[in-house]
């Protein structure tokens, strides 16, 4: 012990002459383009830290690090100060580098690089000790909703800093929430966020997630399932005939439900009038035999359960026995018409041109019988003229050899 406490003696006594033959000396020769520089640190509680001293341009001034109460780290490669937490990474001219580990919130502050200059030098490194907040809690206001309800979850980031921030997604869509921070006594921070929305029978099944973001950590979330109960879905499928009704055949129909929970009751009524009293109706299934158009009407399958009700309707109209046999012509005549149509139109086509022809040589046409007339003295002349030959054309001369 005596031979310790007597070094750390020397070792005191030893910076302090050295800092004093540093002033001295700095006082005669001045440092000309030196740089002194580091950087901010952050460092989630519990981990290392690194604090590094660096010099542009280094004469060989001292480098030492002090903690944010002003006391000495290393001065030099020399750690005056008891902590082990501190160790020395790298000692050089132009750097003084030291790890912190097992970071804790009381060594959060201002550290200070010092470079012994005429005028002295110094660069300050802020150390922000991170602290992740606890798992995230997500509750329920309800456990099972009815569609069409009201519902809140509240998502709560405990203990942490700085501050999280909470986001809220309900399957692939992002929702906003309400963010209520607390400043707790330790100077540690809890968020709490709260969402409320209308749930629909689409959102059963469907995760709400809550997100917490931190710089301390990454992909922190926790989630809850909706579980929504809804009226049932109706639809009526018909089994037999696929076609027309007709008179004599037979009606098959089949009620399809679903809902949550699952209906407990499923009815056929026919709106207006009472069911067929010989139709069979097994759950689902209504069936008629032999059907005749005094059946004609609206057949509603009705479900319940204990969210509400629900129906589907079928009109039933039964037509003659006979009623659509023809129907395999109806492609023939329709054939037929288009042909019919066709030549109607090329008729009309031909009837247009033939028509703009004679109107466009309308009065250019003159018999031979006339020709002459017109050059009459009087209208026997005319009539002879125009009955005896051309007064005015030649004659036409044969002559035989």
């Amino acid at each position: 012990m005596a031979h310790a406490r007597i070094g750390s003696l020397a070792t005191i006594l030893f910076l302090t002459v050295f800092h004093a033959a540093l002033q001295k000396g700095a006082t005669q020769y001045a440092v000309v383009s030196q740089n002194l520089v580091t950087d901010n640190v952050s460092v989630v509680e519990g981990e290392q830290a690194t604090i590094s001293c660096r010099v542009k341009n280094n004469d060989d001034s001292v480098i030492q690090l002090l903690n944010p109460n002003r006391q000495t780290i290393y001065f030099r490669d020399v750690r005056p100060l008891k902590d082990v937490r501190f160790q020395l990474v790298n000692f050089s001219e132009n750097e003084l580098r030291v790890s912190l580990s097992n970071v804790s919130l009381s060594d959060e502050g201002r550290y200070v690089c010092q470079l012994y200059t005429d005028p002295p030098q110094e660069a300050y490194a802020d150390l922000t000790v991170l602290v992740p907040p606890s798992n995230p809690i997500i509750e329920s206001r309800d456990e099972v909703l009815n569609e069409g309800n009201e519902t809140e979850l509240t998502c709560s980031a405990l203990s942490s800093k700085p501050a999280a921030s909470i986001r809220w997604k309900k399957g692939n869509k992002e929702l906003p929430g309400k963010p209520m921070v607390e400043l707790t006594y330790d100077r540690m921070y809890t968020v709490t966020s709260r969402l409320t929305f209308t749930v629909s029978k689409e959102d059963d099944g469907v995760p709400v997630v809550c997100i917490v973001d931190h710089p301390a950590v990454k992909d922190f979330q926790a989630q809850r399932h909706l579980e929504v109960q809804y009226k049932p879905e109706v639809k009526i499928v018909v089994g037999y005939p696929q076609g027309l009704t007709r008179e004599g055949e037979n009606l098959e129909l089949t009620c399809q439900t679903k809902g949550k929970p699952q209906p407990q009751r499923v009815k056929w009524v026919k709106v207006d009038d009472d069911v067929p009293s010989h139709a069979v109706i097994t759950g689902g299934e209504l069936y008629i035999e032999n059907l005749n158009k005094s059946y004609n009407g609206t057949y509603r399958c009705v479900a319940t359960n204990a969210v509400g009700e629900s129906y589907d309707d079928y009109i039933l109209y039964v037509y003659d026995s006979r009623a659509g046999e023809g129907a395999p012509r109806t492609v023939d005549h329709a054939v037929i018409g288009g042909v019919v149509a066709v030549v109607v139109f090329a008729m009309l086509c031909l009837l247009i041109v033939l028509g703009r022809y004679f109107a466009r040589h309308k009065g250019t046409y003159f018999t031979h019988e006339a020709k002459g007339a017109d050059d009459a003295a009087d209208a026997d002349t005319a009539i002879i003229n125009a009955e005896g030959g051309h007064s005015n054309s030649d004659e036409k001369k044969e002559y035989y050899i």
